[in-house]
């Protein structure tokens, strides 16, 4: 990797600043103060973004509301430019990402940008949730950061040292392999809670396999015991029936002789009344001829009642002759009164139009009542007349009825003369009908003597029924009591079945859950006997390699940096150990020179040993230091020439304010601030 340009944007002191770095060692000089190490914060932003715990209130300019800082670098040929803003609201935010390569640009977000500048530079993606620690260890470190981890608690210092050499990894291993284990054990005593049962399953099978076949057993004897009882119930029934349709052969004759007693009733009933009937035939016979008919007086009869019907109709149209004659006289008198009225009120003749005088109209007054008197008197002599015809029709009438009710009765005389033929005939007829049916009814008792013989034979089933219905009854009783038995006995071969086969599954998932303890038991003892302590093991050889070469280099950095009277190494947790004369120093009575060059080796040891382990990654050609020489004395200060030669980097980046470094590098930037702004000299 290699770094081309930064630009800053409202970022600390800077408000537009634009700086470009060519190849090789670089001296950012300038006052305390001046925004040196501003450039190094706004180049690690633009790469990762705020880290964990960082605070965008460092980053952004006061008073500002944005700002942004813009890198240009080059890694394998191919030109990345980054563009990382800061946002005031609230609170301080990054915003999204913009990523430009070969010139094609795409905005990301800060997750996706930092997972693609790692990509880029081939750092391990396990560093993608953590913090850039292998940037800070290899290419930037703040020297106030190194010396802190020099000082920092052992335990601490080793659990950094081991994320940076990407060998954590082991002690997770570890720590997940006691979480395995943990939860093994723990599966292991539930499992060996499930398997405790095992062999009470397993006895209780063998139990109820004896019993179920007892019962089998007990099933076939049971099944013969209710075939035997069915076919004897069967036995009887049939038996049962054969005496039902005796008795219901019996109950048929009984049907017959009732039907044989009712024929012989009926017809007893019909010669009873065909002789009542003959009785009366022969009375009537007898009387029919001691009557004689005077043929003379049925005429004399109808012939009086003709004249009497003529007489009596002539009288009947005189009669309503004289009625119409009284009504139209009656007529007449109202019409002539009507009339009178009228002329009366009239003093104008209507048809000659001449006046009617009182003596005109009392002439014609007296000729209507002259002629209404005389209607009078014919009306009353009429109504005389009527009333003697009607008086002679009353008699007629009566006259015509009593002869009409002799002649009747003589008619029907003589009608029921003409029938004693027929009655003679109905009477020989029934006396032959009577002679017949009394034949029947002797061949009807006779047959009904012959069915009351066959009762009396058949009524000895009735007893026999009941007695065969008892034993029916007691069959089947024997019979429902015998499938009661066997469906029993079967539902318990069910349950036994069932019961047998819940175990054996049980048991069969139990040997499957003993299987999987016995392999957690073994997992068990392989992870905690072989695994730990080969992952422990290897943790401690690739320490003990890292910690010999980091001690080498450690070493060396130091030796090349302060006088040969100190020896340097480092501890088992990687604390620097100073020795002079034999004599263990610590590092705080160090003087300000020597610390920063503990720190410095330290520094230098740790990225030679880092970039050795993690060879593929972009930024081992890139180192940036930050006031590497504070403290340092004169004769240190010329050591650093020795030393960034040993280095033998393509860039080089340096911050300090120490002029004489000015001479050891190739390019020099130099930055100065005024009225509280920087930016370059």
């Amino acid at each position: 990797m290699k770094i081309k340009k930064i630009v800053l944007h409202n970022i600390r002191s800077y408000e537009h600043q634009e700086v470009d770095f060519p190849e090789g060692s670089t001296l950012l000089s300038g006052d305390i103060g001046s925004g040196k190490t501003s450039i190094l914060l706004g180049i690690e932003f633009a790469l990762f973004g705020l880290q964990p715990g960082q605070r965008g209130t460092g980053l952004l300019r006061n008073s500002e509301d944005e700002g942004y800082v813009i890198i240009e670098f080059e890694v394998d040929g191919i030109d990345v430019k980054v563009e990382r803003t800061l946002r005031r609201k609230k609170t301080i935010s990054q915003e999204a990402c913009f990523i430009t390569v070969d010139r094609e640009t795409r905005e990301l977000s800060v997750t996706e940008s930092k997972n693609f500048i790692l990509e880029i530079l081939n750092y391990p993606k396990e560093f993608a949730k953590k913090q850039n620690l292998l940037y800070r260890y290899t290419v930037y470190t703040p020297q106030e950061e190194m010396k802190q981890i020099i000082l920092e608690d052992p335990e601490i210092r080793l659990d950094t040292l081991r994320h940076v050499f990407g060998i954590d990894k082991y002690k997770t291993i570890l720590e997940n392999t006691a979480l395995v284990l943990s939860k093994i054990r723990e599966e292991r005593r539930v499992k060996e809670g499930m398997i405790f049962n095992l062999e009470q399953d397993r006895s209780s099978v063998f139990s109820k396999e004896i019993e179920l076949e007892t019962k089998k057993g007990n099933s076939i004897l049971l099944e013969k015991e209710r075939f035997l009882k069915t076919e004897n119930r069967k036995k009887i029934q049939s038996e049962k029936e054969e005496i039902s349709k005796k008795k219901e052969e019996k109950n048929k004759i009984q049907q017959e002789i009732e039907k044989s007693k009712l024929m012989i009733l009926t017809k007893n009933e019909t010669i009873t009344s065909n002789i009542k009937t003959i009785s009366q035939l022969q009375v009537q016979i007898k009387e029919l001829r001691d009557m004689s008919v005077d043929e003379t007086r049925v005429s004399q009869l109808e012939q009086e009642l003709n004249i009497m019907k003529r007489d009596r109709n002539f009288l009947a149209e005189r009669n309503i002759y004289l009625s119409s004659e009284i009504n139209s006289l009656n007529s007449k008198n109202q019409d002539n009164e009507n009339t009178k009225n009228k002329i009366s009120r009239i003093d104008m003749c209507p048809t000659c139009l001449q006046d009617v005088g009182p003596v005109h109209k009392g002439n014609i007054v007296n000729k209507f009542d002259s002629e209404t008197a005389e209607n009078r008197k014919k009306v009353d002599l009429l109504t005389t007349e009527k009333k003697g015809l009607s008086e002679k029709i009353i008699d007629l009438d009566r006259n015509i009825v009593l002869k009409e009710k002799q002649l009747k009765e003589l008619t029907i005389l003589k009608i029921r003369s003409q029938d004693i033929p027929e009655k003679e005939r109905r009477l020989s007829d029934l006396e032959k009908m009577n002679q017949s049916i009394s034949k029947d009814v002797e061949l009807l008792k006779q047959h009904l003597e012959i069915l009351n013989n066959m009762v009396f034979e058949l009524s000895r089933f009735d007893s026999l029924f009941d007695s065969k219905q008892k034993e029916l009854d007691d069959a089947l009783r024997q019979e429902r009591a015998a499938e009661i038995k066997l469906a029993e006995i079967r539902k318990e071969i069910e349950l036994y079945t069932r019961q047998i086969e819940e175990l054996n599954n049980r048991i069969k998932k139990t040997e499957e859950i003993k299987e999987q303890l016995n392999y957690l038991i073994e997992l068990e003892n392989w992870l905690s006997k072989n695994f730990v302590p080969f992952i422990s093991f290897t943790e401690k050889n690739v320490m003990i390699k890292l910690k010999s070469e980091f001690s080498q280099l450690f070493s060396e950095w130091f030796g090349m940096l302060v006088s040969d009277s100190f020896n340097v190494r480092l501890s088992d947790d990687f604390t620097p150990i100073i020795e002079q004369q034999d004599y263990e120093l610590d590092y705080s009575y160090l003087s300000g020179g020597e610390r920063t060059a503990v720190a410095l080796a330290y520094r230098l040891a740790l990225n030679q040993v880092i970039n050795s382990i993690l060879s593929r990654i972009k930024t081992k050609d890139l180192v940036i230091l930050d006031e590497p020489t504070d403290g340092f004395s004169e004769q240190q200060l010329d050591k650093m020439r020795s030393v960034l030669e040993e280095l033998n980097i393509a860039q080089l980046i340096i911050v300090s304010h120490e002029q004489k470094i000015e001479g050891f590098v190739d390019n020099v930037i130099k930055f100065k601030k005024m009225n509280g702004i920087s930016e370059r000299g």
